[in-house]
């Protein structure tokens, strides 16, 4: 890393989740002082708590990274909570650095924002052009908001923030349980289960048919270090390998991964979202030179080792 963080304080919301973890640590290295906010001491939905937030640690900058997010079954079951508590974060932290005179908020968006139908890849300028896709559409329109926001507040106050929109994450440290993962989490466990148990069958959700695009989570770190040291810009930046995977392929290299060799079931009561996503990641590398480095060959073993490694711990919180 570069001089650039040497003795700057940056607020990290979300910094003990999956990826604020890393993007802590990366900070930690390069120099900086970093604050990461608790839940439990700073509720963002409340506007209140974002102001006493920022009182307290008196940021040269805010890494917003902090959602309520789940998978395709936690929206579906919390589409209201998803709405409303990542608008709030946003919305109020936002409005809260603007008044502290904080020099540079940036905050991730999500893949789900797009329409969807949006044309593959996805380029950032299609971002408006259709309704998202519906089981995780609340969480992805309140996530957006945060752009338009970016945007209103740059053009009449002047406030720089920076609103980035990583794909689907994966790696070590990420959300391993089945009620709330994403698919990639959610696979490794349940073939390392069948595989311990002398399961031959494993049941997964869909039809196989959907395809997605995924970023190993301490690339997903570098990139938005990367925003945050060089672009000083409001319009929106995808974040991805720019590579795209059908889900029954994905299924296949998990399998081979965790050395599981049984069948897989596919539930197609279940639903498929969103039938493509792949992005095209030339903003990115144009702006401020993000490259993804890490390809599943490599991402894929670290992330089922870090789950075998921690599996009594993970599987005994449920």
């Amino acid at each position: 890393m570069s001089g650039f963080w040497q003795q700057r304080r940056v607020v990290v919301t979300g910094g003990a989740g999956f990826l604020g973890s890393f993007v802590v640590e990366r900070l930690q290295a390069g120099g900086a002082s970093v604050f990461v906010p608790r839940s439990r001491d700073y509720d963002l939905v409340d506007r209140a708590a974002c102001a006493r937030l920022l009182r307290d640690a008196h940021p040269d900058m805010v890494i917003h990274l902090a959602a309520r997010v789940g998978g395709i079954g936690a929206n579906r079951e919390n589409p209201g909570r998803f709405l409303f508590e990542n608008l709030m974060m946003g919305t109020q932290l936002m409005e809260e650095c603007r008044l502290a005179h904080v020099s540079k908020l940036v905050a991730t968006g999500t893949i789900c924002a797009y329409p969807k139908f949006a044309p593959v890849p996805f380029k950032e300028d299609d971002i408006w052009n259709g309704y998202p896709e519906e089981t995780n559409a609340p969480y992805g329109l309140a996530k957006k908001m945060m752009l338009a926001q970016s945007q209103a507040y740059r053009e009449q106050y002047g406030t720089n923030s920076v609103v980035v929109f990583p794909v689907n994450l994966y790696g070590p440290r990420d959300n391993f349980d089945l009620q709330s993962s994403h698919v990639i989490p959610a696979m490794i466990r349940k073939f390392v289960t069948a595989r311990a148990d002398g399961q031959r069958q494993v049941t997964l959700w869909g039809d196989g048919s959907p395809t997605r695009e995924f970023l190993y989570v301490e690339d997903a770190a570098d990139g938005i270090l990367l925003a945050a040291e060089h672009y000083d810009a409001s319009d929106a930046v995808n974040l991805g390998s720019g590579q795209e995977i059908a889900i029954r392929d994905l299924a296949a290299l998990i399998a081979r991964a965790t050395g599981y060799d049984g069948s897989f079931v596919w539930d197609t009561t279940k639903p498929n979202g969103q039938p493509r996503r792949r992005l095209d990641v030339t903003r990115a590398r144009e702006r401020f030179g993000f490259v993804a480095r890490t390809p599943f060959s490599a991402g894929i073993p670290r992330t089922v080792a870090y789950y075998q490694d921690h599996r009594a711990d993970i599987d005994g919180r449920g």
